[in-house]
């Protein structure tokens, strides 16, 4: 993902457009992005070039589904004791969400508490699955008249006399029993549930027949009466033995500093990931957070974490293309960084393209001239240099206009007011800077009709004092460009009033005080007040 910074200008929206469309010619596959809503000015641009607005980026934070978890690692409410035991082992997981047929989550199940519950509880009730006795018996289809198996658990341990005596068999009974003819030949007559034939034997035909009559289950297996016994007992449903309440899970979209939070605190070693529909999509170990694929970014028009994306510092960054001073973005890895003293990133871009010999159709040269007009305010900025006044008219040139007309009908579409709340206004183009070890912010807006927010002073003075004390900025300011006279207003919250006035020289500053000359933040506003700021401290 390639962006700006936030509270994106035209420089930041259109160098993010304009190098991941260089990126992606050279063989990769990136997206420009945007951190925040688009201004007037750039939306005219981009309406203007016929180009999409950037999809937003909330943050970068890296999220479960960043990292190695156990995809599709659950199972299934109606799998058997049998099964979920071979599971967790192969799988090595102590505790495993369980779905229902639809894949939603539905508990938790642990052989821990498999093992307790089979230990204390009563043992001869069977409530599974042909299917499932099948697998956990290694048996062979008999008869099936039934999917699923429900009864109580008989083993044919009396002599055939007694048996019938002592045991009644009807629909509920489930009969574990080996060469024993007769009370094979009883089950079948009073119409058992199932027969589970041990060692391999077989049953007769005409036994056989009655039990087609009476629709009785059959199946047959080579082990003996002692484990299939056992075994039948585990092929019970899973879903009697799982826990449903209280149970601690995350979701995909969840970032791992949340889940790594959650499992210090409930010490549990695996946790269910579900979605926000509720189904479950496997398992993340906590040990698994070591293994991550963080997100891969790209920062055109800043290098400063104050002004980037939030969780920047868990993202990967591949490549950095900026015109600032050097801030505090730090790589783990080696980057291209590429930063020249030009007054716009466009600028450095169309040096990239040529570089890399990639052709620079009409609408990338247009989205080119309009970062350059906005960022040098149409070459009168002092950041403004003899580079990018050649690469303005060259990029208008292949884009086919008269860029000074362009300017004026871009200025005029960005610089009106109307309808744009106080905050709005001054969160425009606004950036953060950390002076002297307090926070530090500082907006602009560049007009031809400057009237139109002059005539509003007390209220944004109002709006900044507001923003100061609720955000905590030791100075927050907003300067009012007004792009005919080639100067800027400065307008503050009151508390920064000495600040101001020291940063500039100007005894007792007041509000709405006019710099002649005074465009640039990059090269006039901000190492003033940043000089003083640092001097302070």
């Amino acid at each position: 993902m390639v962006f700006g910074h936030q509270r994106p200008d035209t420089d930041a929206i259109t160098s993010a457009i304009v190098l991941s469309n260089l990126k992606n010619k050279l063989g990769m596959d990136t997206e420009p992005r945007s951190l925040g809503d688009i201004n007037n000015e750039t939306a005219f641009v981009l309406d203007y070039f016929k180009m999409e607005a950037p999809k937003y980026l909330n943050d970068v934070h890296l999220r479960v589904k960043d990292v190695d978890y156990l995809k599709d690692c659950f199972l299934h409410e109606k799998d058997s004791i049998f099964k979920a035991y071979n599971y967790m082992n192969e799988t090595k997981i102590g505790t495993m969400p369980v779905v229902d047929d639809k894949g939603k989550f539905k508990g938790v199940v642990s052989m821990k508490d498999v093992a307790g519950n089979l230990i204390s509880s009563e043992l001869g009730y069977l409530n599974t699955s042909y299917d499932n006795l099948l697998e956990a018996l290694n048996g062979k289809e008999i008869l099936r008249f039934d999917r699923e198996i429900k009864g109580n658990i008989v083993a044919a341990s009396y002599r055939s006399t007694t048996f019938k005596e002592k045991v009644k068999i009807d629909k509920e009974t489930v009969l574990i029993v080996g060469d024993r003819h007769s009370i094979i030949e009883y089950a079948v007559l009073n119409s058992a549930s199932i027969i589970i034939l041990t060692n391999g034997i077989q049953m007769k035909k005409e036994h056989l027949e009655i039990a087609k009559k009476n629709n009785v289950d059959v199946i047959s297996t080579e082990y003996d009466g002692l484990k299939t016994a056992n075994l039948v007992v585990l092929s019970n449903y899973i879903k009697d033995k799982m826990i449903t309440d209280g149970i601690e899970y995350v979701c995909e979209d969840d970032t791992v500093t949340q889940s790594l939070e959650i499992a210090k605190k409930m010490k549990f070693s695996n946790y269910p990931v579900v979605n926000y529909d509720g189904k479950c999509l496997g398992v993340f170990k906590v040990n698994a957070a070591e293994n991550k694929h963080p997100k891969r970014v790209m920062l055109v028009d800043h290098n400063e974490i104050e002004q980037s994306v939030a969780g920047l510092e868990e993202a990967e960054i591949m490549e950095i293309v900026d015109h600032h001073k050097i801030g505090n973005v730090g790589t783990r890895m080696p980057i291209n960084f590429r930063n020249m003293p030009l007054g716009c990133t466009e600028t450095v871009l169309y040096l990239m393209y040529k570089e890399s010999n990639v052709d620079i159709t009409k609408d990338i040269a247009g989205l080119m001239m309009a970062g350059i007009i906005s960022d040098t305010l149409l070459l009168t900025s002092p950041t403004t240099t003899d580079t990018d006044r050649k690469v303005l008219k060259e990029v208008a040139e292949i884009a086919g206009i008269d860029y000074e007309k362009f300017a004026m009908d871009m200025f005029k579409a960005g610089s009106s007011i109307e309808g744009k709340s106080i905050t709005e206004v001054i969160h425009g183009d606004f950036k953060n800077f950390t002076m002297g070890g307090q926070r530090v912010g500082i907006g602009q807006v560049s007009s031809m009709n400057p009237e139109e927010v002059m005539a509003k002073k007390d209220e944004f003075v109002q709006g900044l004092n507001t923003l100061a004390k609720d955000e905590d900025y030791a100075a927050i300011c907003l300067f009012v460009t007004d792009i005919m006279k080639n100067g800027s207003y400065l307008i503050y919250n009151e508390q920064s009033k000495e600040l101001f006035s020291s940063s500039f020289g100007i005894k007792n500053i007041p509000q709405g005080h006019f710099f002649e000359g005074l465009v640039s933040r990059k090269k006039q506003m901000v190492p003033k007040i940043m000089n003083y700021m640092e001097r302070k401290n």
